[in-house]
């Protein structure tokens, strides 16, 4: 009977989850989205709107900016990246990961899942935010938009699957916008989109993901039964 028990259960369909940072498990969408604002407010140059600036999030700085500030000459971009840098630096201290999602990351890796993240944010930057939060031995592997291809390009992801060994089709991507889905779809794996973070539900639905999911409960009740 045990061995029919063990015949009969459902195989993992993942063995990686690569989850973008910003606004799918670190709560910082309305920081970023306020740093962008003000670092373009700094040079003197019309501030863009709250839905232009939190849509650019997951993207690299750069790529980010110039959708963002579409009226900063790109001779000032290093000017604006240091502005942006400034104003979210001040308030990281009181940034943390969303509630429930330092739990789940340790269910799913005592499951025997692996762990990365695939962020737009820069590497000096992802190693700030770690280095505050208690998340050592949790992630397998990271990769950051100015050490590889920024999203939605997927060589990040490609980079997380050689490092990790494992194939396309084994592989989820969990994020809170169009850019890390299409990524995901670009890479050849399953995405899962979360609407807590900088886009809408019909922003995510367009990019085909396996599900979308409204709050961090649920992303944890699909990702423990996957």
């Amino acid at each position: 009977m045990g061995d029919n028990k063990r015949m009969n259960k459902p195989e993992r369909a993942y063995d990686l989850i690569a989850f973008d940072w910003d606004g799918t498990l670190y709560d910082s969408t309305a920081a970023i989205t306020l740093a962008i604002q003000r670092s373009v407010g700094d040079l003197g140059y019309p501030v863009p709107s709250r839905e232009r600036a939190s849509y650019v999030i997951g993207l690299g700085l750069q790529e980010a900016l110039a959708y963002a500030a579409p009226d900063v000459p790109e001779s000032r971009y290093i000017e604006l990246g240091q502005r942006y840098r400034h104003h979210f630096s001040q308030a990281i201290g009181e940034l943390t990961l969303f509630e429930g999602v330092l739990p789940l990351l340790h269910d799913l890796k005592a499951a025997g899942f692996k762990l990365a993240v695939a962020t737009g944010k820069s590497r000096a930057g992802l190693n700030e935010v770690l280095s505050g939060l208690d998340v050592a031995g949790l992630f397998d592997d990271s990769r950051t938009a100015d050490e590889t291809a920024g999203k939605p390009n997927p060589q990040m992801l490609f980079e997380l699957m050689a490092s990790c060994a494992v194939s396309p089709d084994r592989v989820l991507m969990v994020g809170d916008t169009s850019h890390d889905l299409l990524m995901a779809n670009r890479a050849g794996c399953s995405a899962l989109g979360v609407t807590y973070g900088a886009h809408d539900a019909a922003a995510l639905e367009a990019c085909h993901p396996r599900h979308v999911v409204d709050d961090v409960p649920a992303l944890r009740d699909w990702l423990l039964a996957s």
